[in-house]
């Protein structure tokens, strides 16, 4: 199971280090889409409160079978 966790406004590609694992994506919108393993609500927590995702507003954050 991977997590998608979607924001509101910009977040620069050299974030990309920083979130380990997670894979950082435009959507057509402009939005950014975090992709990635999140073992369990302390880890996803951490995430969110991580460098600019603290920052910006949170649009949604779901959990996804990348098998489907």
């Amino acid at each position: 199971m991977v997590d998608e966790i979607r924001i509101k406004g910009q977040l620069s590609h050299h974030w990309t280090d920083w979130f380990g694992e997670v894979t950082i994506t435009l959507e057509n919108n402009g939005n950014p889409l975090l992709t990635g393993p999140v073992v369990d609500h302390a880890a996803l927590h951490g995430l969110l409160k991580k460098g600019a995702i603290g920052e910006s507003p949170l649009l949604s954050v779901n959990r996804v079978n990348p098998s489907r």
